[in-house]
């Protein structure tokens, strides 16, 4: 037989000794002070014995009665805890954003400006892989995503795209040159995965896959070991310290892959959440080698204008960068 301990009796049995008496614990939870008597007898009545030893002035719990607080004080944070988690404060909005794991230096100056638009909003951040951040968008998980993929989520999702990132090869393998090139990659479904190997294979280089890892770390580590060579954006060794590729034969890195900011198309993101968000992933991105959207290929630098005066991740034509059929309203170009 199982029995359930109720939190509004155990909130109460910390809340009369931690407040010193069971007028003050019922003022403070606003119940009558027999609702509060009720209540500890219950709880009597569940361990077995008094839960206080004495009453009135000289309160004093029983043994079990101390055992029984140890065990209320912890439960009693928990539901508060898994409450804050999941049911915003007044006023407050929960929101949930996945940035991809290529992209994650964005978050601090991101979630710096994001806060200052918008202090009511809490967030929950997580990063991964976009294919797998985009399928966790679309099905309900994350209400917003940054990006870095060549193909927009699926229905029910409004995109924008805020630039190109360019890539550059990494690392320099301890085999010899004449063996097929050793490559670290993401696993499949990738992007970037596809777009190296149309890449060597175009280029007629031999290649086989020496490391697969689903995090960016273990890419980023089979690189510096000398593992193998791998593909990444091009601020790679700025960034991690990873070491430029030169390698005969080599090809041109894959052409730069679009940055995406992604919302979830639903009532429980607030409307001005997308302008915001996107003021904010366009300034994190500024230190990033992106190239304007449909600019020919022109870079914008750190803080530089993108082709034709457009701010990186600005539309080109003044006319919205947005996916067709996925068009983020309300954003300023």
């Amino acid at each position: 037989m199982h029995h359930d301990l109720q939190i509004n009796r155990l909130r109460t049995l910390v809340a009369v000794v931690e407040l010193g008496g069971f007028r003050r614990a019922a003022e403070s939870l606003h119940i009558t002070q027999p609702a509060v008597s009720q209540q500890i007898r219950q709880l009597s009545g569940l361990i077995r014995s008094p839960v206080f030893a004495s009453t009135g002035r000289n309160l004093r719990l029983s043994p079990r009665g101390e055992e029984l607080l140890r065990y209320a004080r912890r439960m009693v944070a928990l539901n508060d805890e898994a409450v804050d988690r999941f049911i915003p404060q007044a006023g407050h909005v929960m929101l949930s954003v996945g940035v991809a794991s290529q992209l994650g230096e964005v978050l601090p100056e991101f979630l710096r400006v994001l806060n200052r638009g918008m202090p009511q909003v809490q967030l929950s951040v997580r990063t991964g892989a976009s294919e797998e951040l985009a399928a966790q968008l679309t099905g309900g998980q994350l209400d917003a995503a940054l990006l870095l993929q060549a193909d927009p989520p699926g229905p029910g999702t409004d995109c924008l795209e805020l630039g190109r990132m360019r890539l550059a090869w990494f690392g320099r393998p301890a085999h010899g040159e004449r063996e097929a090139l050793p490559l670290a990659l993401f696993p499949e479904p990738c992007t970037l995965r596809g777009r190296v190997r149309e890449s060597l294979d175009a280029a007629g280089v031999a290649w086989r896959i020496a490391y697969e890892s689903g995090e960016l770390i273990g890419l980023r580590s089979a690189a510096k070991a000398g593992l193998g060579m791998t593909c990444l954006i091009a601020n790679g060794d700025e960034l991690w310290g990873l070491t430029p590729a030169v390698r005969p034969g080599l090809p041109a890195p894959p052409e730069p892959l679009p940055v995406t900011m992604a919302v979830a198309s639903g009532a429980a993101v607030p409307e001005e959440f997308a302008a915001i968000a996107a003021k904010a992933f366009r300034q994190a991105l500024r230190p990033y080698p992106l190239v304007a959207p449909d600019a020919g290929g022109t870079e914008a630098g750190p803080g530089a204008p993108a082709a034709g005066g457009t701010e990186a991740g600005a539309p080109a034509d003044g006319g919205g960068a947005a996916r067709p059929g996925h068009v983020l309203a309300g954003v300023p170009a």
